[in-house]
């Protein structure tokens, strides 16, 4: 099966295994997949990656973590998650023009000359860049 947007695949698999309360996820492996796991990881909103060797291609494992509230409850660390640029329409913003996620209290991730970073990161750095999602 090929996939035309492999970031929207990834996104939804784990939006998916957050709602069915998976303690991971398993998905095909790519750079960029890898990039971005790298930032969820590094922003706490999962507990950490790894690629593996599968039969025919590489895997890439997510370990997602989870907010105890109570005694039962277990809510995802990712609230939220949405794809903003998609191949029938990129999205790109300048250095001034990058957007804030829920106020600040999420993420945007980028794609730039410079490889993929976070908002803040664009920022720091002065570099717009494909908005790729954003995550909260």
């Amino acid at each position: 099966m090929t996939v035309s947007d492999p970031i929207a695949d990834m996104l939804t698999r784990i939006r998916n295994a957050g709602e069915r309360q998976h303690s991971e996820v398993v998905m095909p492996s790519s750079r960029v997949r890898e990039a971005i796991a790298r930032i969820l990881k590094e922003e706490g909103y999962i507990e950490d990656y790894e690629v593996e060797e599968g039969e025919s291609y590489p895997l890439l494992r997510i370990r997602l973590k989870y907010l105890v509230q109570g005694t039962r409850f277990r809510r995802p660390a990712i609230q939220g998650l949405r794809r903003i640029s998609r191949p029938s329409r990129r999205v790109y913003v300048g250095a001034d023009e990058i957007p804030s996620a829920l106020s600040g209290l999420g993420i945007c991730i980028l794609s730039t000359s410079q490889g993929i970073m976070t908002d803040r990161e664009a920022r720091k750095r002065h570099i717009g860049g494909e908005l790729l999602c954003e995550i909260w």
